[in-house]
């Protein structure tokens, strides 16, 4: 029910009430869990599915025994996603049997190697949890941060300066310093697209992918002249990282577990109090959730872009840092695998929530762990995992389509986290 604002209250403050104010019955009656978990876990559950198929489908081994007899090849290629799902497992979880037994003999050393699959794809994890966290603050503030990858390359590079550059420091600051190093690397580069958004109306899509090709080229020559690393022959690769500089790993190699999966947790639970905890957080969502009714309501829509892609480039540029004082100790061309793009995906799986932000991450992290092994035990493809989180990702992009084939109800209230302008990037 609409009320008429009160005397000496402007009509803009009524309506911003209204457009963050839930509805009574959305108050008495919360979405349940299943509503909020159903889809990305039905659309994880069909891409194993499709995965198994198409692993069925790409083995000569499966056609070979099709040959002989139709039981035969069916007996086959359900053996065949048997032995690589079981492999993607066990290369990005443990093997139970050899998990069970380390327990029980006791031996330190034992135990640590059998817990080291899932140790490591936390640590595959973590850079992807500062990127999904970018791309969804940029959502839920109204913004397709498409530049995450450029923004994680300057942050990675303004970390490893500031990590051998500066010498004699302790721990204790040395290590903060080049980690907030390459968070404020990552904001100045995404606060130059929300700039030029707010004040000239240029899309943030194009301007970020221009962005990200800038980086990519300005690392690159960094990389191979000021901060080449001194007897390297020309191969473009920084100095290492000073100790004082690094975020410590919990246990000696091969183990990679590190401080930097906490941090991210830590990250993403600030991210969370930001958009829903305080008054910054409630503007930044209400612009992203309709920018001309936020403008209407009285609020800077122009400040808010350029704070919301600010701070998500800082959360790239933490990727970029925490994977060079974490894991590489160093910066070379190869720093990321992709991390920026995937990011996207991460964000849209985790429906722009932090906390969904984190199970992807994981998710992603798994997968892309346990893919190595599964195409050394299976010779499947590697790029079955790509594969499987394209089709995870488009399950989840268009809900429909589980709906339809698990038929199921679209709830009475649908959320909108998003409101990305179109393409001509105006603020009318």
């Amino acid at each position: 029910m609409k009320r008429e604002p009160q005397k000496n209250e402007k009509a803009g403050d009524v309506l911003l009430q209204e457009i963050n104010e839930p509805h009574e019955d959305q108050t008495t009656h919360k979405r349940s869990v299943w509503n909020v978990v159903a889809i990305p876990l039905l659309a994880i559950l069909t891409g194993l599915i499709i995965g198994a198929i198409l692993i069925a489908a790409t083995s000569t081994t499966v056609y070979a025994a099709f040959n002989e007899s139709f039981g035969q090849g069916l007996v086959t290629a359900w053996n065949e996603v048997i032995t690589a799902y079981q492999a993607l497992f066990t290369g990005s979880i443990g093997d139970p049997a050899r998990i069970i037994s380390a327990l029980r003999s006791g031996d330190e050393r034992a135990i640590r190697s059998a817990f080291n699959p899932f140790l490591e794809s936390l640590v595959q994890a973590t850079p992807y949890i500062f990127a999904g966290l970018a791309v969804a603050l940029g959502f839920r503030s109204g913004l397709f941060n498409i530049g995450v990858e450029g923004q994680l390359f300057i942050g990675a590079a303004c970390a490893t300066y500031v990590g051998y550059a500066i010498t004699g420091l302790p721990t204790i600051i040395h290590m903060p310093l080049a980690f907030l190093a390459g968070a404020l690397g990552g904001a100045v580069w995404g606060f130059i697209p929300g700039l030029l958004k707010a004040t000239t109306g240029g899309h943030e899509v194009i301007n970020t992918i221009m962005m990200n090709w800038i980086a990519f080229r300005l690392t690159e020559w960094l990389l191979s002249g000021p901060m080449n690393r001194p007897g390297a022959g020309g191969m473009p690769i920084s100095p290492l990282i000073e100790e004082s500089a690094q975020i410590p790993q919990f246990f000696q190699t091969p183990i990679r577990f590190h401080l930097g999966f906490f941090i991210a947790l830590g990250i993403a639970w600030l991210v969370w109090w930001l958009l829903f905890k305080t008054k910054w957080g409630l503007n930044l969502r209400t612009v992203g959730a309709n920018p001309r009714a936020a403008k209407y309501a009285g609020l800077n829509v122009a400040k808010n872009y350029i704070i919301g892609m600010a701070l998500s480039g800082a959360l790239a540029g933490m990727a970029g840092g925490v994977q060079i004082l974490a894991v590489n100790r160093s910066m070379a061309l190869g720093l990321s695998s992709g991390y920026g793009f995937d990011s996207i995906a991460l964000a849209l799986i985790g429906n722009n929530h932090p906390l969904g932000v984190i199970l992807a991450s994981i998710l992603f992290g798994t997968l892309r762990n346990g893919a190595t092994r599964m195409m050394v035990v299976s010779r499947i493809p590697i790029d079955i995992v790509d594969v499987l989180q394209a089709i995870i990702l488009m399950f989840v992009a268009a809900p429909a389509i589980i709906r339809t084939i698990y038929r199921l109800r679209k709830p009475k209230h649908e959320e909108e986290t998003v409101f990305v302008s179109g393409w001509g990037g105006g603020q009318s």
